[in-house]
């Protein structure tokens, strides 16, 4: 079929949980964002961290680093980072209060993930790496109260990171993407002067032009890194790097919606054959976010 923006409302409408339309409505219906502040409440636990399913691929309700991520990153998306609003202040309460923290990395999984339905790749244990502390780091300098102990252990932490980065380590993409993010975090704080961010920035572009799957044929099918896994529109620092596949990806997603309004999900559980398809669903809303969202970035909407 032909893109429709009719038929992704009318799925968004019909399928997704109470926050992706609120979502929906606050970034296409011009809807203020009290409405998704209300509905990502009801994902945050007592100790400021997240669960519930958050993160549609795992269901633990108990919080952990990744699920207390993915809550940044839609908060990032509106632009609130300011520790007086509740919600943001108690995250920044439970990151620095040591849970799931080795004292340079937070867990990207925890043993409760495995009590519940969740992707493989959320079973725990797994070897902690900089997702998603890159970025969880960044959302501590840039939110926490200047002077706080959250705020000290996040310039700590981003240090540690941006040096790991710098000395060319090897990096699985959704890494990247959250370096990316915490590129993003310093340079709207007020303290990106105490950071290289000049060779920060240089590096970001090549690594991100490397880490964009260029083989288009596999977009359609497989799990791959589109630009839009980098680039949120022509604003982008890696937008002219990465032009002509940008581009692309426009009508690509106009050319592959699906009759229902969605788009493919080119993932699967391999388990759990109750609740992936409920998942799958979720990941459906999500996706058609994410896609009209880099539209709009990009001018195409």
């Amino acid at each position: 079929m032909g893109y429709s923006f009719r038929k992704a409302q009318e799925f968004i409408y019909r399928n997704a949980r109470p926050l992706g339309m609120a979502l929906w409505q606050h970034h296409f219906e011009n809807k203020g964002a009290q409405g998704v502040l209300r509905a990502l409440a009801f994902y945050q636990n007592a100790d400021g961290g997240f669960g519930h399913a958050l993160e549609a691929d795992c269901w633990n309700p108990g919080s952990s680093p990744i699920q207390t991520w993915s809550a940044a990153e839609i908060l990032r998306g509106m632009g609130y980072f300011n520790h007086k609003y509740p919600l943001v202040g108690s995250m920044l309460a439970y990151l620095s209060g040591g849970s799931d923290f080795d004292g340079h990395l937070w867990r990207d999984t925890v043993p409760g993930n495995n009590d519940h339905p969740h992707a493989p790749w959320w079973t725990y244990p797994t070897d902690a790496d900089y997702n998603p502390t890159a970025s969880l780091a960044g959302l501590l300098v840039r939110a926490a109260p200047k002077g706080s102990g959250a705020e000290t252990l996040g310039l700590r932490l981003a240090g540690e990171a941006v040096g790991f980065f710098l000395r060319g380590e090897a990096l699985q993409q959704h890494t990247l993407a959250c370096f990316v993010q915490l590129y993003e975090y310093l340079a709207g704080s007020g303290a990106a002067e105490a950071f290289p961010m000049r060779e920060f920035a240089e590096k970001l572009r090549e690594a991100v032009s490397e880490g964009i799957t260029r083989d288009t044929g596999k977009w359609a099918t497989d799990y791959v890194y589109k630009p839009s896994f980098f680039i949120g529109g022509k604003n982008s620092p890696y937008y002219e790097d990465n032009r002509k596949l940008a581009e692309y990806e426009c009508e690509f997603i106009k050319d592959t919606q699906l009759e229902d309004g969605s788009w493919s999900v080119n993932w699967a559980w391999g388990a759990y054959p109750e609740q992936w398809p409920v998942a799958r669903n979720w990941w459906k809303a999500d996706i058609i976010l994410k896609n009209l969202l880099y539209l709009k970035g990009m001018e195409k909407l």
